[in-house]
């Protein structure tokens, strides 16, 4: 473990943001990094526990208390290795992911936990500034040919792995740039591009080829797929959410993907015909998640007049409840850096009507507040608080509704079968369709999800291909003992 005594004598220290009124101004990361020494004191904090419930937690089974080890010991270049054997994007993952991990952590029972997601980060960071991430092409090739649709966290994944086990992958991205919602959907103040664009230069040289702006079943025939001996399918949960309400066709309501996608595009000088904007607007987010809390970030950029924030569930409480106990996740209040920057919450509220002008514009909509009513053995039901009405002045309506599945368009040319919630039918650990040849992995098989599962079920359904093919496979598994691949 790292230092016997830490955890007692070390307390937790995070990363810092620069002010509001500063990050405000751009959309570049504002997150303040710790120096080298604090991080290296934050790893002595792991306490090496006996089960550690850390690798419960995160769905790639990250070997946490090994790393949290070699920072303590200052071999950083070692911590990277262990990293990378069982996470192909730290650096996506040390920004993104919500660390179920450190929900998990033993020391978080008694204490604040180990800033396993932090650590995480700074070894990634360290390891390319040191130049320790190179190509790693693999020595020898297996004459199989392997096509993997979609290029978010899972498709990567999968294709680094597939790679590395000598077969000639081709990655096709229906959008102008390789990284799926990475790309796009999540706001470059959370990520800067520049992090997937260095990561992309690595997987090219280790002989990945990519295709962007080919949209399988629409501008690429299914037909021509033919000619690869496996296809792999992570075109991710992109179908939105909408509200089945009077006046959803106003002039003003928005996708919250619409409005994410146009402003990183126009940040890095794509066309974008009339974009989306939030200034001197009075906004209203509905929903109340990660997209809704990006959507929040990116209206203040844009200087919006006011942003308010609905969500239809119950305000979590402040820490974990007897419901959710150690070591699950827990249903707490979660205070985004773009909740600090200026936002009205509110919950248990639900939109009834947008309301537009005579040319169909939107400029407000009705409320009413509601609770759920929860009866043992049946679905809980939205109850409506009679004379709790209520119009909002609103110019722009951004719906961050979450995802109800995949399109169905590929699935449907390719003969694939699908789940009752639409998601492309394939067994966990297997990930194969009904089509022998045909696998699928990430948030179009299981539906909306984190990356971690995304990267996790790309690195697992790329072992099955390579079983599938060749009768074998030495890619490790979460699940199976063996030799791990460095990074």
């Amino acid at each position: 473990m790292g230092k016997i005594t830490g955890f007692k004598e070390i307390e937790r220290q995070d990363e810092t943001y620069t002010s509001v009124i500063d990050r405000v101004k751009n959309y570049k990361e504002f997150t303040v990094p710790l120096k080298d020494k604090e991080i290296t004191k934050q790893g002595s904090r792991c306490m090496d526990c006996g089960i550690p419930f850390c690798h419960s937690g995160c769905p790639l089974g990250n070997l946490i208390p090994d790393f949290n080890h070699m920072v303590h010991q200052g071999e950083w270049q070692k911590a990277s290795w262990i990293l990378h054997s069982t996470n192909n994007f730290p650096e996506f993952t040390g920004r993104l992911c919500p660390a179920p991990c450190e929900q998990a952590c033993v020391l978080g029972i008694i204490e604040d936990p180990v800033s396993i997601e932090n650590i995480e980060k700074n070894i990634v960071e360290r390891a390319f500034k040191e130049g320790w991430i190179k190509p790693q092409p693999p020595k020898s090739r297996t004459n199989k040919t392997i096509a993997v649709i979609g290029s978010g966290p899972a498709g990567l994944a999968a294709a680094q792995q597939l790679n590395r086990a000598g077969h000639t992958v081709t990655v096709f991205e229906r959008d102008d740039e390789v990284g799926g919602l990475l790309r796009y959907g999540i706001p470059n103040f959370k990520m800067e591009k520049g992090i997937i664009d260095r990561r992309i230069e690595i997987l090219k040289a280790e002989g990945i080829i990519f295709k962007t702006n080919t949209n399988v079943g629409v501008n690429y025939a299914v037909e021509d797929l033919k000619i690869f001996d496996s296809l792999v399918l992570c075109g991710g949960s992109t179908k939105t959410r909408s509200l089945p309400i009077q006046g959803i066709d106003a002039d003003g309501v928005v996708q919250a993907m619409d409005f994410l996608t146009q402003q990183t595009k126009v940040l890095f000088g794509k066309e974008v015909k009339d974009q989306i904007m939030a200034t001197d607007k009075d906004v209203i987010v509905i929903g109340g998640g990660d997209t809704g809390s990006d959507c929040i970030g990116t209206s203040n950029r844009h200087g919006a007049k006011s942003v308010v924030n609905f969500e239809i569930m119950p305000k979590p409480p402040g820490h974990r409840s007897a419901s959710t106990p150690w070591p699950f996740w827990p249903l707490k209040l979660k205070t985004s850096s773009s909740h600090k920057e200026g936002v009205e919450r509110n919950w248990l509220i639900n939109t009834k009507e947008f309301i537009k002008d005579k040319e169909g514009k939107l400029i407000a909509l009705k409320t009413i507040n509601v609770q759920w009513e929860v009866i043992p053995g049946k679905r809980p039901e939205l109850i409506e608080i009679a004379g709790t009405e209520k119009t909002w002045p609103c110019d722009l309506a951004l719906l961050a509704l979450g995802f109800t599945g995949p399109e169905s368009n590929l699935a449907d040319k390719l003969g694939i079968d699908k789940d009752g919630r639409s998601n492309y039918k394939a067994t966990y650990g297997k990930y194969q369709t009904n089509i022998p040849n045909i696998f699928t992995a990430g948030d179009m098989r299981r539906g909306q999800s984190l990356i971690v599962w995304a990267i996790s079920e790309g690195r697992e359904a790329a072992r099955q291909v390579d079983i599938y093919l060749m009768g074998k496979s030495e890619l490790p598994s979460k699940d199976i003992s063996g030799d791990l691949i460095a990074m």
